[in-house]
């Protein structure tokens, strides 16, 4: 009978032993599950970034110009094909575009409408690359 219970304590001190292994081998597969969860959502949310930026990148900003504001529309505001040569009243062969919204195009000094930016002193020839860079239509 001594030897019968021993062998029980040690039956016991076995399973104890196994379930606590169990245990433990179940919460590290549960934490490197949480982990690669984790590591999932990382490389979703960069591939996501990335998607993104090269959508963003190959926008034609052009297309948006007229709808990005809510500033009423101003006479140096262009639409459709660009005559440069009539925005020129006065000849001297430049006028003031802005640099951000290349259809805001003047003959006098002043600001964009639309970003508030000052208009820059460029010749027609820099108007019209910077124009047709951008995807505007030039007469």
């Amino acid at each position: 009978m001594k030897k019968s219970l021993k062998s029980a304590g040690l039956i016991q001190f076995c399973l104890i032993l196994v379930l606590a292994a169990a245990a433990f081998s179940s919460n590290i597969m549960a934490q490197s599950s949480e982990s690669n969860k984790g590591t999932k959502r990382q490389h979703e949310c960069t591939q996501d970034k990335m998607v993104m930026n090269s959508k963003h990148a190959k926008m034609d900003m052009s297309a948006m110009k007229g709808s990005m504001t809510s500033v009423k529309d101003n006479d140096i505001v262009r639409k459709g094909v660009i005559n440069l040569k009539a925005i020129d009243k006065n000849k001297d062969g430049k006028v003031f575009q802005d640099q951000m919204d290349w259809n805001v195009i003047s003959d006098a000094p002043g600001k964009c409408p639309l970003c508030k930016m000052t208009l820059e002193e460029v010749t027609l020839k820099q108007a019209k690359e910077n124009l047709t860079k951008n995807g505007f239509k030039v007469k």
